[in-house]
């Protein structure tokens, strides 16, 4: 069928990890016929999760998208990951979404992941249906989940289909509009036939049916006043002002079913191609001017200006990179070129592709709503807005959420630091959230990301699309070390004589400290002509070589003056090596006497965590040698600003993960160094004594 922007659906499903919506999405495709069986996670036979990091922990992993036919509309599926993990995959999907489907365990219920991605939902004021899945399983229960539901994110319990039976009893929905009764067969194949409501459901039903009603005329004033009269309504008037709740967000309206039996897949449909806005209903949307950064208002018509915003990247080692965008304006035709607002360039594209899946199908032109893919694009990136250059615009996407836990990599073969390095490269075009730099002071390649799941799952595809094999090992902490008093008149003479010419220097130095953040300082205070000044470079140069391994534990030297006020030399024995190795020796020598001690990296962060937790997360803090400096509210969380040393925060997002149930954040970013406390001091040499 030919797509028309006022028949496309594009609808995100949500949920807290392992609550089935990648199974729902395939009972989904399935129902619509894109699929010719019903693809289970389970087994590996997904359409949606195919990456094989995603099948060997059954999870998603990266957003995934598909489409169907259905009732004469097109509904365009994306497959979100519910892992913490991979929340900002789930976030720059949002933007290619107009609605999202929230879906819930019914042995489970409301779980931290769910509060999420509701959170992210709200960002984008996406209008939201809810399902309740695995009505199937062993201690399943609707009504607990529901209430539970209405209470956590504070909105009317409005079910529009109620369960028959449940656990292995499951068998059906009773739909409260049309007061009728769906039997379904229990073969995967989503067929079920009208019947009678079950007698000894009528008062539930009824019950209910009173409940949604009362919350459903609230969206259209007319029909309330009719409710409030006593009118009987009839059940066309009902379902408009159902739909219209929907498209402003007022209700979201609960169902349920299970996705493995493919029981509730049709009605979830129905309820998307008429209650969630098409890309149209908008009307407009708002990006910034890329020259005057002044707002712009852009029509959502075919016949506007071209915009589209990229929200995502896929490297393929055979197809080379897919870009992944949301068309927003105007109508597009293959073999065509745009601009790239943000770098400025222009790109060429050959085929516009549609996704189903990890196989991609052609089509002649891209219109408002459409979400599609160009291979091979050089410079645009995630997070990039291709358009007309003569109408430029730059949509913004979310902020990638922040990382919280890095490790060293490094390859398991000798000497190919390079290709890690370029490999990775390549993946962080892929997901924003990864973070990559080279510590100069331990000089090791430091990955990070949100999680544990996160780095290893990067690991595993470093091996897999690129061939490269890599070890993770923990962060060295980049400890310096400097001086506390001043140290006067430290001389030191280089002496060497072994047949043929000897090597003779002497250099006197006065060291002193200098302020936080100074580095180092080098002043030449040479009077009378005991040095030549031609050995005033080399002398500079002994220094610099001998500030990165300090004399205590081997670490970086900062924040010292060295004064060089005189010397000796000898007309023939004196040479720049000689003077070199005697500034060297001379700095050590003098920071032996000058007091030296251990600076630690010290850690800025913000702790957001639920006010039950709160009493954990500060005696933990404490523990860690924290500071507290000041505490806020945010709604049911509470926020904690606070610093802590870096040493003691390395593997922070596990335990505070474990602390809080799963419910706490935070972020963190270096603030400055402090002194280490005398006893840990001695620690930290002696391991790095015995390194050596």
């Amino acid at each position: 069928m030919e797509r028309k922007s006022e028949q496309i659906r594009n609808v995100a499903l949500l949920a807290h990890v392992g609550s089935g919506k990648t199974s729902l999405a395939e009972a989904m495709l399935f129902s619509g016929k894109s699929t010719s069986r019903l693809g289970k996670v389970d087994d590996g036979s997904s359409n949606l999760d195919f990456e094989p990091e995603e099948i060997k922990r059954g999870i998603t992993i990266s957003s995934a998208f598909h489409h169907c036919s259905w009732k004469k509309h097109y509904i365009n599926i994306i497959d979100t990951p519910g892992d913490d993990n991979f929340h900002s995959d789930t976030r720059f999907s949002l933007h290619a979404a107009d609605g999202v489907v929230i879906v819930l365990d019914a042995t489970a219920g409301v779980k931290v992941g769910t509060e999420k991605v509701w959170g992210f939902a709200d960002e984008k004021a996406l209008p939201r249906i809810i399902f309740i899945n695995k009505m199937d399983r062993e201690r399943s229960d609707f009504f607990k989940v529901m209430e539970e539901t209405a209470k956590a994110f504070n909105i009317k319990a409005t079910p529009i289909f109620l369960p028959i039976g449940e656990e292995d009893q499951f068998k059906g929905l009773v739909d409260l509009i049309k007061m009728k009764a769906l039997l379904y067969a229990k073969d995967g194949s989503g067929k079920f036939e009208d019947a009678d409501i079950p007698a000894d459901l009528s008062d539930t039903v009824n019950e209910w049916r009173e409940k949604m009603i009362e919350n459903i005329v609230e969206a259209d004033d007319e029909l309330m006043e009719k409710y409030l009269e006593g009118e009987e309504l009839d059940n066309q008037k009902i379902e408009e002002a159902l739909y219209k709740g929907m498209k402003s967000g007022v209700i979201a309206p609960i169902l349920c079913g299970s996705a493995i039996l493919n029981v509730g897949a049709a009605q979830l449909m129905n309820l998307i191609y008429l209650g969630l806005p098409s890309p149209l209903e908008k009307g407009s949307i708002t990006g910034t001017s890329p020259r005057t950064k002044e707002p712009i208002e852009r029509k959502i018509t075919a016949d506007a200006p071209f915009s589209a915003l990229v929200f995502k990247t896929m490297a393929d080692p055979f197809a080379g990179k897919l870009t992944i965008l949301r068309v927003f304006s105007g109508t597009l035709t293959s073999d065509s070129e745009l601009y790239n607002a943000n770098k400025e360039t222009k790109e060429r594209f050959g085929q516009i592709f549609l996704l189903e899946g990890k196989k991609q199908s052609p089509v002649e032109q891209a219109i408002p709503g459409d979400i599609i893919a160009f291979a091979k694009l050089k410079e645009t990136a995630t997070g990039d807005t291709l358009c007309k250059e003569s109408d430029a615009i730059i949509y913004k996407l979310s902020d990638p959420l922040p990382s919280v836990i890095s490790y060293a990599i490094e390859p398991k073969t000798q000497g190919s630091e390079e290709k890690v390095f370029s490999s990775l490269a390549r993946l962080l075009e892929e997901d924003p959230t990864l973070r990559l730099n080279r510590d100069q002071g331990t000089s090791e390649i430091i990955i990070s990301g949100t999680g544990q799941i996160h780095i290893e799952a990067t690991c595993e595809k470093l091996a897999r699309k690129f061939g490269v094999e890599v070890q993770l090992k923990p962060v060295r902490v980049p400890y310096r070390e400097t001086i506390k008093k001043s140290a006067t008149g430290i001389v030191y003479r280089h002496k060497k004589q072994s047949g043929g010419r000897g090597q003779f220097a002497e250099v006197h130095f006065d060291i002193s400290p200098l302020e936080t953040g100074a580095g180092f300082v080098f002043d030449e205070a040479l009077v009378g002509m005991n040095v030549p000044r031609n050995f005033v470079p080399a002398v500079e140069k002994g220094l610099l070589e001998a500030l990165p391994k300090g004399v205590l534990a081997g670490y970086p030297v900062v924040d010292v003056k060295v004064r060089f006020y005189d010397g000796k030399s000898h007309d023939v024995d004196s040479s720049e090596m000689a003077f070199k190795i005697a500034a060297s020796m001379c700095f050590k020598k003098g920071v032996q006497e000058a007091q030296p001690i251990l600076l630690e990296p010290i850690m800025k962060m913000e702790i957001i965590a639920p006010e039950e937790h709160m009493g954990d997360v500060m005696g933990d803090l404490n523990s860690r040698r924290g500071r507290v400096l000041g505490m806020d509210t945010q709604g049911k969380y509470q926020v904690i600003k606070a610093q802590a040393p870096m040493s003691e925060v390395l593997r922070y997002a596990l335990d505070l993960n474990a602390l809080t149930a799963g419910r706490g954040t935070f972020k963190m970013e270096h603030s400055h160094y402090e002194e280490v406390p005398a006893q840990l001091a001695e620690k930290i040499i002696a391991a790095s004594k015995s390194e050596e």
